[in-house]
């Protein structure tokens, strides 16, 4: 169970799409082993998930319509004619799959893939007449096409396509590439296309199609088919030799979805999450474009043997247009538990005239070494146990406080979150597990006494997940310190693995709560104070999910509180708002966060007109140009030129507090002030 509850995981395996093979194939049609298997996936999710799933007409019209999205999210490719033709459809499709009758639905993508054809032959036939470089009209290309109905005459998306050729033309021309470059890459990127498209195989229908059955239950249930059960037994065992990068599909780009902790992509400090990659190459191959390619064709391409390098040609995540792309170069290596291991420093504040010590420990995920754990070793390496050692070294240093540093914690082993809970506690429960019937599992600290009786604080972001949850949630419940940050990721599910005769399927079989009887699901943790983040909830966490269980609540357990936090937090929250009116990278992240959200809700289409199209880009960029040199100045950096470079040189200024590091010293003054707070207290009841 506790291998699924991690963020990182189940968003890779959300993601993992079948790699076309290089063989042909004609008519596409099920297997018998895919007919089977359809029967044994809804009766896994009628019988086994931990929502009561209600098949019917309504799930059925839902599922046809998410399939559809699947298909042709940006409705440009298939017809109105092409789905009322399927429509039948629509009101059955949970007896197609009770039945395994997956003709129709093959045929529903053979069309899909009939119309692809003909348009990418469409778009290398307009290479062929050549390129129209004049980019003086007043015309717009929509970006956001979820909404829109599907086109009802063919012409329609002629003069879609006539803007999307036009744009991928302009985009390529302001990136500094000439007429023949851009003709050339263009034709690279369709003809790649069509191929993939003529080697569509009947598993990769399949996985797309039962994608859709799953994605209506809710966001981490999945068929995993036998190749892609192959690719997350390797990922499980931290042995894939990469960049650790999660990546996910984004339309025709490919995204970062996370870092993994510790991997060559997060110690290289360029690539970072939400950026999109647009082209891969060897150390000394050429550049392959990427856009519009299948996402693992791209893993392919990213993956390879440790100490080799691979090189990303990137779009920053902030950057508001895609012609500002830059290339990276990441060495690939394997991800062990060392580069995963918690680390801890001591923070020196400086007050009247008096320094106080803070401690801080970074804890990048829950690991356990399970092979040496279960071998019975007296050694081996956990998360408990590293913390521990860090703890009793900091309480030799004299330290005034705890920071717990979970932030892009996604999760991991759930035992080691209840053993780091009681490193905090004198024993006591620590989360409760109801599964599909009801009956609640609860999971606690048994050992008395506690390794560390002073005062904590908890920092926590949106892509804290999972097991960082159930602990931020518990020290909240117990009173035990003050949780700081921003709101967490909301993934309070649990995922188990199951073998069918055709790949497996991960179904979500139980809910997380806490000890106060709430769920960690959907809403997350909130914290006591909050911080600013560049991490937009509506894009990023489990309520930004389709479907996604809902909040709910269960009895509360019988525990003991160590404190009242919340009597301070007036006091608390006044003293942070003062400090972080003075502090330019609290201000840097208010202010970026909301420039970014209007940067997202002006940019919804692009100009076609080559001097439009740059005078847009540059008045956005001067925004984030002058919001980020305002910070620098009152830091005493050096302003920059161009809003590119900011990224770069925000990586090499460690020493200059970036606004990742302002945060972990700001949780360092909050919990000073608990600590002294505290400590007041307990003097004036002693007199």
């Amino acid at each position: 169970m506790s291998l699924f509850a991690t963020l990182s995981r189940a968003t890779a395996l959300a993601l993992v799409l079948v790699i076309a093979s290089p063989v042909a194939s004609a008519q596409l049609q099920p297997t018998d082993a895919q007919r089977t298997v359809a029967t044994e996936i809804a009766d896994s999710l009628r019988y086994g998930h931990y929502a009561e799933v209600e098949f019917g007409e309504e799930w059925s019209i839902a599922a046809f319509e998410r399939y559809l999205d699947i298909l042709d999210g940006q409705r440009a490719y298939l017809l109105r004619s092409d789905i009322d033709e399927f429509r039948d459809l629509e009101p059955r499709l949970d007896q197609v799959i009770f039945d395994g009758d997956l003709d129709r639905i093959f045929a529903l993508h053979q069309r899909l893939n009939e119309r692809m054809e003909d348009r990418l032959e469409w778009l290398l036939a307009k290479l062929d007449d050549g390129l129209d470089f004049s980019f003086d009209s007043d015309m717009r290309l929509e970006l956001e096409r979820e909404d829109v109905p599907f086109a009802s005459r063919e012409s329609e998306l002629d003069e879609l396509w006539h803007k999307r050729l036009k744009n991928a033309a302009l985009t390529m021309s302001l990136s500094d590439q000439d007429d023949e470059q851009v003709e050339t890459t263009l034709r690279q990127r369709y003809e790649g296309q069509l191929s993939r498209v003529r080697q569509t195989e009947p598993e990769d229908v399949f996985g797309l199609f039962m994608a859709a059955i799953t994605g209506t239950i809710d966001p981490h249930t999945g068929y995993l088919s036998p190749r892609q059960g192959e690719s997350f037994d390797i990922q499980m065992s931290l042995s894939l030799e990469g960049i650790g990068a999660l990546l996910q599909s984004d339309g025709e780009y490919v995204k970062v979805s996370s870092l993994v902790t510790g991997g060559p992509a997060e110690r290289a400090g360029a690539l970072k999450p939400a950026d999109r990659i647009v082209a891969v190459g060897q150390e000394d191959g050429e550049m392959v474009n990427v856009v519009g390619m299948r996402l693992d064709n791209v893993v392919d391409l990213i993956r390879g043997p440790k100490g080799s390098v691979v090189r990303l040609d990137v779009v920053p995540a902030q950057a508001v247009d895609m012609t500002r792309s830059h290339v990276i170069n990441i060495t690939r290596d394997t991800v062990d538990l060392e580069d995963q291991a918690a680390q801890g420093e001591v923070i020196d504040i400086e007050r009247e005239g008096r320094t106080h010590r803070l401690g801080v420990i970074e804890i990048p995920t829950f690991y356990v070494d399970f092979d040496a754990w279960q071998a019975g070793e007296e050694e081996y390496r956990s998360t408990t146990r590293d913390v521990a050692q860090e703890v009793e070294r900091l309480k030799q240093e004299g330290v005034e406080g705890i920071v717990l540093d979970l932030r892009n914690n996604g999760g991991g082993a759930l035992q080691e979150a209840n053993a780091l809970i009681g490193l905090f506690i004198d024993r006591g429960p620590t989360v409760q597990v109801r599964d599909a019937r009801g009956r609640i599992n609860l999971y606690g600290d048994s050992e008395s006494g506690a390794l560390y009786d002073g005062p904590i604080g908890v920092l926590v972001n949106r892509l804290s997940a999972s097991a960082s949850e159930i602990f931020a949630g518990a020290i909240q419940d117990y009173g035990r310190g003050v949780v700081l940050g921003s709101s967490t990721f909301g993934k309070g599910t649990v995922q188990t693995m199951s073998e069918l005769s055709h790949g497996q399927i991960k179904l979500t079989r139980a809910k997380f709560y806490r000890i106060s009887g709430e769920s960690t699901q959907n809403r997350g943790v909130e914290p006591d104070i909050i911080f600013p983040s560049l991490f937009d909830p509506e894009r990023i966490g489990e309520s930004s999910l389709d479907n996604a269980l809902p909040w709910d609540k269960v009895q509360n357990v019988q525990y003991r509180r160590y404190g009242e936090p919340e009597n301070f937090m007036e006091t608390l929250l006044s003293r942070h708002q003062t400090r972080a009116q003075e502090e330019p990278n609290f201000h840097y992240l208010e202010r970026q966060s909301e420039l970014a959200r209007k940067l997202r809700e002006q940019h919804t289409s692009v100009s076609l007109n080559r001097e439009l199209r740059q005078s847009e880009m540059q008045a956005q960029e001067a925004e984030q140009l002058a919001l980020e040199n305002q910070r620098r100045r009152a830091l005493g950096l050096d302003p920059l030129d161009e809003w590119i470079d900011a990224r770069d040189e925000d990586i090499e200024e460690e020493e200059n507090t970036p606004v990742d590091r302002a945060q972990v010293l700001e949780a360092a003054q909050v919990l000073l002030d608990y600590s002294q707070l505290v400590e007041a207290q307990q003097i004036a009841r002693r007199q």
